[in-house]
């Protein structure tokens, strides 16, 4: 719809293609989501709905003319790809959008917006299937993120790893990769590792809550998408446990999307920092507010790089 007006001549400085674009938006995401749904990107279009529906795929470039998969498609949108994006988008569909459907409750409470009693993740993690949905999604990302977080800074100096909440060990196995001697090893819930065994392969297991648990010992930490997910309180108490199991020299590798100094963006930070609202108890920060943090901790020496992926990279160090 924005095309259309500008190819009408409407693209002055007051042109409506930005307000419109944003209107209809929601519609090329939700394409996609019923595309993948239904399977339109392992096979063909059956009945007439279903051409209307591949017809506006083949326009947003994710199907050919002749209804194949897009290389871009067949990459990120079929179920067996190695990359597949898939298991995050069928959480998108069937949880977020319905989360993001009441934005403006959540705004106007402060609250996520699960229905469901209990905990962020005991909704993620209500069955198995909801948890190999949510955690194949994760792992989808992983695989684009990880390896620009695992070089993003010199980590040769590290013996031993070990990756707090590391669900399918999308970092945990970027790290080793890189860094071949480095002892890996992927710490989570006891039904996260059950999963995460099945794909992860070259590093080693622990189970535990990083909440309650005692951590394995090592010198080099990691937390990727985790501090986001809750408040301040709970964010301080894990770094502080943190701090307390490394050794002098040791340090913590957090990968979150970093907010501008001065929140001016960018989009997708604010865009994930509105899904920790309607999804969960915390919120996207920036550099500045990850220092605070990390200081009040006790780390210091604190390094950040943007990666230019879904989420940068910040090394803070024990002195």
């Amino acid at each position: 719809m924005a095309n259309h007006w500008k190819q009408k001549g409407m693209t002055t400085s007051h042109s409506p293609a930005k307000i419109l674009d944003l209107l209809e938006a929601f519609r090329r995401s939700k394409v996609m989501f019923a595309a993948v749904e239904i399977g339109l990107f392992e096979r063909k279009p059956e009945t007439e709905t279903e051409v209307r529906l591949a017809e506006a795929c083949v326009s947003l470039d994710l199907l050919n003319p002749d209804f194949s998969p897009t290389p871009d498609a067949a990459r990120y949108l079929k179920r067996n790809s190695p990359d597949s994006l898939v298991g995050y988008i069928d959480f998108s569909n069937r949880a977020l959008w319905k989360l993001w459907g009441d934005l403006e409750g959540a705004v106007r409470e402060g609250t996520h917006r699960w229905t469901a009693s209990g905990t962020l993740f005991s909704n993620f993690y209500e069955t198995d299937d909801d948890m190999r949905e949510y955690l194949s999604g994760l792992h989808g990302f992983g695989r684009i993120s990880s390896p620009l977080v695992a070089s993003a800074f010199d980590l040769s100096r590290f013996k031993t790893l070990v990756d707090l909440g590391g669900a399918t060990g999308h970092l945990t196995m970027a790290i080793k990769q890189q860094h071949p001697d480095m002892r890996a090893i992927l710490f989570d819930l006891p039904r996260v590792m059950g999963f995460a065994k099945t794909i992860a392969s070259g590093i080693e297991f622990a189970e535990g809550d990083f909440f309650a648990d005692p951590f394995p010992s090592a010198d080099l930490y990691a937390v990727a998408r985790i501090l986001h997910d809750w408040t301040e309180e709970k964010i301080h108490k894990l770094l502080e446990k943190i701090y307390q199991a490394l050794p002098s020299g040791g340090a913590l590798l957090i990968a979150e999307k970093l907010m501008d100094d001065d929140h001016g963006g960018p989009i997708g930070a604010h865009m994930q920092s509105l899904n920790m609202l309607v999804c969960a108890e915390g919120r996207e920060r920036s550099l500045p507010e990850y220092e605070t943090l990390l200081r009040a901790a006790g780390f210091n020496q604190i390094q950040a790089k943007r990666t230019g992926s879904l989420v940068d990279a910040i090394l803070a160090e024990k002195p």
